[in-house]
């Protein structure tokens, strides 16, 4: 089916991504892995990426768009 879709310009990975991100956020590792059959250690990761802090990210996309702005007053 992915590859059908990829055919007419449909990009599941995204999406997929996106659901076990959602999944990770409010299941527990062992019960991600039992659901999705994926192993168990790959399941960690995807829980310990869901419940990432994004603060430093916020920080340094502020600060990237502080400065286009600035730098697009000057122009």
């Amino acid at each position: 089916m992915t590859q059908k879709l990829n055919r007419h310009g449909i990009s599941v990975r995204t999406a997929r991504h996106a659901a076990l991100a959602a999944l990770a956020a409010d299941l527990p590792s062992p019960i991600l892995a039992d659901v999705t059959g994926m192993h168990r250690h790959t399941a960690l990761r995807w829980v310990a990426y869901a419940r990432r802090d994004w603060a430093e990210y916020l920080a340094r996309a502020e600060t990237h768009t502080e400065k286009l702005q600035e730098r697009n007053s000057r122009a």
